[in-house]
């Protein structure tokens, strides 16, 4: 099932999410004071592509939520907005529900990536 999910999700709008984060990332490692967040920003690009079993978990370090605020200011606000929509353009019908559902998580990690990780939910004890 999730193989299935993550084979529709790229194609109703997982690819779009997925170039968006990737491009920030490549924008960000242009700098070399941006490289730490252009990484963070491809390790959670790849999340974007493929998020059905998968689970974010924030460790919540008082470190990254500076980071973190930085980031809403400068791109976050962005990458979270984009994902909203698309989530809204998902939930009318019942087979959008779990593909907006994806939508929203990827909002949330657009507006607070730093001190996430992304774990596989057979990880997850």
């Amino acid at each position: 099932m999730r193989t299935i999910g993550n084979i529709i999700w790229i194609i109703i709008g997982g690819a779009a999410l997925f170039l968006e984060w990737s491009l920030v990332g490549l924008l960000l490692c242009i700098t070399v004071i941006g490289i730490p967040a252009g990484k963070q920003c491809f390790k959670l690009a790849r999340f974007c592509l493929l998020p059905f079993g998968r689970q974010i978990v924030n460790d919540g370090r008082t470190s990254s939520m500076l980071l973190n605020i930085l980031w809403i200011l400068v791109f976050g606000w962005e990458i979270a907005v984009t994902a909203i929509a698309a989530g809204v353009a998902m939930l009318p019908t019942i087979i959008g529900i779990p593909f907006a559902w994806q939508s929203f998580k990827i909002a949330g990690l657009g507006l607070f990536p730093f001190g996430s990780r992304i774990v596989d939910t057979r990880e997850i004890p």
